[in-house]
C-alpha cells in the first residue's frame, strides 16, 4: 500500500518517486517551473500512479562558482544515500517503482535520482532536460558533465519543449525521446458577458474597448526584456490624436491589464508611463483571479523574449484569449501562426506593432482563434491528456509489475 503527499493510502496506485532539483512543487515562490512541477504530480496521479516527493534539495547554481556546485553535490550525494537506507527497510511492494525527475541541465542537475535508481534497480526518467554543449569549458562544466550522465542512464526523456531535442541527441545520439505537450488544469466555466461588465466596473476600464493582456513576473532579464519591447510596440499604435484630420479609419481603443509583480516593477512601470491610463498594474494575483481576467480579455500579448514555450500563453489559451508572441524559444509548440494566435519575429517590436494594429483593426479574427485556441488546447493540452500519454509511456517501463493496473484513463494512441 503507497502513501500519498496528502497522506492518504491508494492500494491500486503504483508508487513512483518525484523530484525537482531546480524548484521543488512545494517552493513558496510562485514561478513557471513549480507550477508544471505541481501540475506534472496531477498527471502522474491521473495516470494511476502514486507521486512521492522524493526531495526537496535545490541544486540550482547560478554563479558560476565551482566550489559551490562541489559542495551542494556532495550533500546530494548524501541524501541520496539516505534515500536509498529508507527504501530498502520498506517492503518491496511499497518501494518506488521508477523515478521521476523533472527539469534538470547545467545549473540544476540532478545528482539524486540516478544514485537512487540504480541502486533500487528501477527504470530513471527524466521531463525537460536541456544540454548546452558549450558549457563544457564554461562555469558550470560540473553540472553539464553530471547532467550528461544523467541523461545517459534514461531510459526516457519526456520533451516539452522541440528546441531541447537538438542538444539532447547532441549529448546523447540515441537519446529515447517522447514528446509530450505542455498542459494546464482544467479551467472552470463562468459567464464571460457578466464577467467582462463587472470587471469593468472594479478595474474601471471601458467594457467597449479592445482588452489586451500579459501576465508575467517582473524579474531582470529575459521578463524585463520582453515588458521593453511590449511598451515600445504599444507606443507605435496610433492614436485618436495622430489619427485626427486623416481619412484612415479610427483607431481601435485598447487597454492593457499586466497582471505580476517583482523587483524590477519599478523599471516597468517606467517602460509604460507614456501610455498612462491605458495601462492597469493589477499586481500579483492568485490564478483563481488571473482565469476570469483571462477569459474578458480580447489577445493575449507577450513579446517571449527567450521563452521556453510560456505556461501563461497555454493558460490564456484554454480560457479561449488568443496569442499574439514573439516567435522564440518553444512559443511555435503552442501558438499555430494564423490559427489560434500570431506569431511575429523574435524581439522585433515594430513588426509586434503592426501585427497587433492589425488585429485591433478586424476583431473577428480575434474569437476565431480564440475558438481554435481552446480546442486545440482540450485536444492536446489538457490534463486528462498528459495522464494517458504519461500512463502510455511509464508503465511498460515499469513492466510485470504493472500487470492488472487498472485506470479510469483511456489509452490513447502514439503520437
Amino acid at each position: 500500500m503507497s502513501r500519498r503527499l496528502d497522506g492518504r493510502s491508494n492500494q491500486s496506485a503504483i508508487p513512483i518517486a518525484f523530484y525537482a532539483p531546480l524548484k521543488p512543487p512545494c517552493h513558496p515562490n510562485p514561478s513557471g517551473d513549480r507550477l508544471i512541477a505541481r501540475l506534472m504530480l496531477q498527471a502522474l496521479a491521473k495516470a494511476g500512479f502514486e507521486p512521492q516527493l522524493a526531495s526537496r534539495f535545490r541544486s540550482r547554481e547560478g554563479q558560476g562558482d565551482p566550489v559551490h556546485q562541489r559542495r551542494l553535490k556532495a550533500v546530494a550525494v548524501q541524501l541520496a544515500e539516505r534515500l536509498i537506507r529508507r527504501y530498502r527497510k520498506l517492503p518491496r511492494a511499497q518501494r518506488p517503482q521508477l523515478w521521476f525527475s523533472y527539469h534538470l541541465y547545467h545549473k540544476a542537475p540532478d545528482w539524486i535520482g540516478p544514485r537512487v535508481s540504480q541502486a533500487l534497480g528501477i527504470p530513471y526518467v527524466v521531463a525537460e532536460a536541456s544540454y548546452a554543449a558549450k558549457q563544457a569549458d564554461g562555469p558550470w562544466a560540473i553540472g553539464l558533465a553530471d547532467t550528461a550522465a544523467a541523461i545517459g542512464q534514461a531510459e526516457l526523456i519526456l520533451s516539452l519543449n522541440p528546441q531541447d531535442d537538438e542538444g539532447l541527441r547532441q549529448c546523447r545520439a540515441d537519446a529515447p525521446l517522447r514528446r509530450l505537450y505542455p498542459f494546464v488544469a482544467n479551467a472552470s466555466d463562468s459567464a464571460v458577458d457578466n464577467r467582462r461588465e463587472q470587471l469593468a466596473q472594479r478595474l474601471q476600464l471601458d467594457p467597449n474597448s479592445r482588452w489586451l493582456i500579459c501576465v508575467a513576473m517582473m524579474r531582470p532579464g529575459d521578463k524585463l526584456h520582453s515588458f521593453q519591447l511590449l511598451a515600445d510596440s504599444l507606443q507605435q499604435l496610433p492614436t485618436q490624436d495622430s489619427a485626427a484630420g486623416s481619412n484612415s479609419t479610427p483607431p481601435q481603443p485598447w487597454q492593457l491589464l499586466i497582471v505580476g509583480d517583482g523587483k524590477a516593477r519599478d523599471q516597468v512601470e517606467q517602460f509604460f508611463a507614456p501610455l498612462q491610463t491605458r495601462v492597469r498594474f493589477l499586481g500579483r494575483l492568485q490564478p483563481s483571479q488571473i482565469q476570469p481576467l483571462l477569459q474578458a480579455s480580447d489577445l493575449y500579448v507577450w513579446p517571449a523574449v527567450n521563452e521556453a514555450f510560456g505556461m501563461a500563453l497555454l493558460e490564456a489559451l484554454q480560457t479561449g484569449t488568443p496569442v499574439l508572441a514573439g516567435d522564440e524559444g518553444g512559443v511555435s509548440s503552442l501558438v499555430e501562426d494564423g490559427n489560434n494566435g500570431w506569431l511575429t519575429p523574435a524581439r522585433d517590436s515594430n513588426a509586434f506593432a503592426q501585427t497587433l494594429q492589425q488585429l485591433l483593426e478586424h476583431p473577428e479574427r480575434l474569437t476565431k482563434a480564440g475558438t481554435h485556441g481552446r480546442d486545440r488546447v482540450d485536444r492536446y493540452h489538457s490534463l486528462q491528456a498528459a495522464g494517458q500519454r504519461l500512463q502510455q509511456l511509464l508503465l511498460p517501463l515499469i513492466g510485470p509489475t504493472a500487470s492488472g493496473f487498472q485506470s479510469d484513463t483511456r489509452k490513447p494512441s502514439d503520437a
